[in-house]
């Protein structure tokens, strides 16, 4: 069985398999270690936050005899749902995959060690009913404290690669909301000017992601504002976003939301005794 959320101060223990459905978030506290990810070795000290999805990819771990870590893992697809499409973490998670360590002021690192503590300190109140949310809630102020660390660290790098261009490129024409009525991956290809192969098989090289995920990200939060819009028919929505057939925007639905557009819609009443 799936653990939302794991925490430990086991180095070694970052990369067990029962991990693999969680985003990683490393911080060293003393000393320092190695670990090769992406076929690429990482070295890092005090004061680093390492931020990997699906750590059982992490190979190699080394620690030196006064290495000391704490980390926090999450459910990878509960921590994308808390944050709008929009959101840094989407160029952020881009640049992470291709290095996965943030170098920290003292203040950052303190400001993350906290985060990590509260997270720690409520991770066992199961028997709360509101405690996915309260955790939500605690996921948040970590990841926007991590993406202030990395926004900050960003801003002194420069990019010139092509294929940073291009994966910047299609993040910049989804931002627009371009995906309420196109969602084919050959439409973005024809827009930035190159094949769909190519731009497939760039985007997943350096986000680990594909670009229909992508889309979709961008996608599902129109769909469900739409659907709270009770002005609004099924067949006016599936118009809307340029569905082809109502069945098949039903089917979407379905995929996405995990039930039909109309339950969906039922879902979001309020509840009567």
């Amino acid at each position: 069985m799936k653990t939302d959320f794991q925490y430990s101060s086991d180095f070694n223990g970052m990369n067990a398999r029962e991990l693999s459905h969680t985003c990683m978030h490393l911080l060293c506290t003393e000393g320092e270690g190695s670990f090769v990810f992406n076929e690429h070795c990482y070295h890092i000290v005090k004061n680093d936050l390492v931020v990997i999805p699906s750590p059982n990819r992490v190979k190699n771990l080394a620690a030196h005899s006064d290495m000391q870590v704490e980390w926090f893992a999450a459910d990878y697809k509960f921590l994308q749902n808390l944050l709008p499409s929009n959101n840094y973490s989407i160029g952020g998670s881009i640049s992470l995959n291709q290095d996965p360590i943030i170098k920290l002021t003292d203040e950052q690192f303190q400001h993350l060690l906290d985060d990590f503590h509260r997270l720690r300190n409520r991770m066992n109140d199961r028997h709360l009913q509101f405690y996915h949310e309260l955790m939500g809630s605690l996921c948040l102020t970590m990841m926007y404290d991590i993406f202030e660390a990395h926004a900050l660290l960003e801003t002194t790098q420069t990019h010139t690669d092509r294929t940073a261009y291009i994966v910047k490129q299609l993040m910049a024409l989804l931002a627009t909301g371009i995906s309420q009525t196109e969602r084919d991956v050959s439409y973005y290809a024809e827009r930035l000017n190159v094949s769909p192969k190519y731009l497939s098989a760039t985007i997943k090289r350096v986000t680990g992601h594909s670009v229909t995920s992508y889309i979709d990200r961008h996608t599902i939060p129109i769909l469900k504002d739409y659907l709270g819009d009770e002005r609004l028919s099924l067949t006016q929505i599936a118009d809307r976003m340029n569905f082809a057939t109502l069945s098949y925007f039903s089917r979407y639905c379905t995929k996405h939301l995990g039930q039909s557009p109309s339950a969906y819609r039922h879902s979001l009443q309020p509840k009567t005794e």
